[in-house]
């Protein structure tokens, strides 16, 4: 079961997302060049705003989970500093350092190699385990307890967790939604539910360089030009975004449960985050040069489709980009009815391939066999499709 979300954005005079030299980030499709957001820059900012959102635990992705999240508990809960040091880096080694991987962690610093994803959960889980360590005696008994625990948990260190009342999802919401690679024989590897695609300008490119400059305050007698002069690059456009979610793998992720019994559990987490997830797509900006371009906008445009057939973008709809004033004709409503015309030429080829959909919209939608509704509604209406099955959970 899938959830689809397409969307559609206009923003004005912003700097959204850019590239090592400075420029705003693009990518040529259908043969126009076109502006882009990359998919990491969206969900960044809407993890950031997600995590203000929900109760459910959330995650750290970092070098220094162990040197400052980990360690700063311990030490906090009265440890020594030197033993915290020793065991935790006894830990580290064991849980990161995969077959044929030596030195994952800094020895003097306790920093990885790379950043890794670690769950709240999780490092509640480690700062007991290394606790319940320090409690067996001397540094040989403490590090023997954390080498059999670690051991035990070697096949399902999942189970584990729970087994010691940690909540899930043990690899926050960040991880429920978008994953986590390891190569580590202990951490869980997880699959990213979510799959979200790059944004792009629905029309060829429109750029211009804004050059600016900055006068100094206490030299405006002596000085007859500026202090300092810059520039950067702003683009105007139309973004069509889209957005897939496999659920039963989110309900996995969030539950622990088999992947073929997602409909028995609980599905108010899965709910709660499919939400909130609508909310930070269709009104969370991506976060570029707030101070000088105030780049805040809301989707135009929003469909919703749930259904059981493989996912499809509808980005091929642009693939003869929008015209820019082309009688004069509104850019976002040009390419809210590409998306329809498009949409009815794969149902003329496919045939009705069973998503059911849920259009909001504050511009004509010209296809009769989708109602345009407020978005709470098209969220509600998505969530009943596709929790339908349940029992009536909410």
């Amino acid at each position: 079961m899938f959830a689809q979300i397409h969307f559609l954005t206009s923003y004005h005079a912003s700097l959204l997302n850019r590239d090592d030299a400075g420029l705003a980030k693009r990518i040529r499709f259908g043969g126009a060049e076109r502006l882009r957001v990359s998919s990491q820059a969206q969900k960044r900012r809407w993890t950031e705003w997600l995590r203000g959102q929900t109760h459910l635990p959330t995650a750290l992705r970092s070098r220094h989970f162990f040197s400052r999240e980990l360690n700063g508990r311990l030490i906090e809960s009265g440890m020594e500093e030197g033993k915290a040091h020793q065991l935790i880096l006894h830990l580290a080694g064991a849980v990161l350092t995969a077959a044929g991987e030596k030195d994952a962690v800094n020895p003097e610093t306790l920093a990885m190699k790379q950043p890794v994803l670690f769950g709240k959960p999780e490092a509640d889980f480690f700062t007991q385990l290394i606790l319940e360590a320090d409690r067996q005696g001397d540094e040989k008994k403490a590090t023997a307890y954390l080498d059999n625990r670690i051991k035990e948990s070697k096949d399902n260190f999942a189970a584990m967790l729970r087994q010691s009342g940690i909540e899930d999802p043990f690899v926050g919401i960040e991880g429920a939604l978008f994953g986590r690679f390891v190569t580590s024989d202990i951490l869980s590897r997880v699959d990213a539910p979510l799959h979200v695609a790059h944004s792009f300008t629905t029309h060829a490119i429109d750029t211009e360089i804004d050059f600016f400059t900055v006068v100094d305050d206490l030299l405006k007698e002596e000085e007859t030009g500026a202090a300092h002069a810059g520039d950067m690059e702003l683009g105007a456009g139309v973004f069509y975004g889209y957005v897939a979610m496999d659920v039963p793998l989110l309900i996995t992720n969030l539950t622990g449960c088999e992947r073929n019994r997602w409909r028995d559990e609980d599905s108010n987490d899965a709910r709660t985050l499919l939400t909130l997830l609508v909310k930070a797509i269709t009104q969370v900006t991506p976060g570029a040069k707030l101070g000088s371009t105030a780049p805040y906008a809301r989707a135009e445009f929003v469909m919703l489709e749930v259904g059981q057939a493989q996912p499809r973008s509808l980005a091929n709809a642009f693939l003869d980009p929008v015209r820019l004033n082309a009688n004069r004709a509104n850019p976002m409503e040009q390419s809210v009815s590409k998306i329809a015309d498009y949409l009815t030429g794969l149902e003329g080829m496919y045939g009705d391939t069973g998503e059911k959909r849920f259009v909001s919209t504050i511009h004509e939608w010209k296809r009769d066999k989708e109602q345009v509704v407020p978005l709470e509604d098209a969220v509600a209406g998505a969530l009943g499709m596709l929790f339908a099955a349940q029992g009536g959970q909410s």
